[in-house]
């Protein structure tokens, strides 16, 4: 099936399966911070937003995509750089391969909420899973990026 998607502002033609996942269509075309971890849409690492809103990209079929616009991490780069470092610098980056997907559910809540309490923050990072920190460093990294501290 031929669809034209807009990702990251730009728009690209793409050719996919009839049930092809975002997830797969947006790898496929080089979108690395897209990631799969778990096939039951629990993990939150394939988290990226359609029209703005925080979407798990391998339950939301490609052939559902044209008309919105899909942001990944890619797009984000600037503001994805300074939450990386705030990150980083409350020890939340361990392994990393949780971040790319949290980073997305961080993106979005500075944009709803700035100034979340800790409380809104742990909800709104809640689908996003790591097997290496106790969730503390992302809190404090997250809660510093909000609060528009540097590393």
């Amino acid at each position: 099936m031929e669809l034209v998607l807009k990702i990251n502002g730009k728009n690209v033609p793409v050719n996919v399966a009839t049930d092809e996942m975002l997830l797969d269509t947006l790898r496929g075309l080089g979108f690395y911070s897209v990631r799969c971890g778990c096939d039951t849409t629990n993990c939150g690492l394939c988290t990226v937003w359609v029209d703005g809103e925080v979407t798990l990209s391998c339950a939301y079929p490609t052939f559902r995509a044209p008309g919105h616009e899909i942001t990944t991490l890619e797009g984000l780069e600037e503001e994805a750089s300074q939450l990386a470092d705030c990150l980083a610098s409350e020890g939340a980056d361990q392994c990393g391969f949780c971040t790319t997907g949290m980073m997305m559910s961080a993106l979005a809540l500075k944009r709803r909420n700035p100034s979340a309490s800790d409380d809104e923050i742990r909800e709104y990072l809640i689908g996003n899973l790591c097997r290496c920190t106790g969730y503390e460093s992302q809190l404090r990294g997250v809660r510093k990026f909000l609060q528009g501290g540097n590393a």
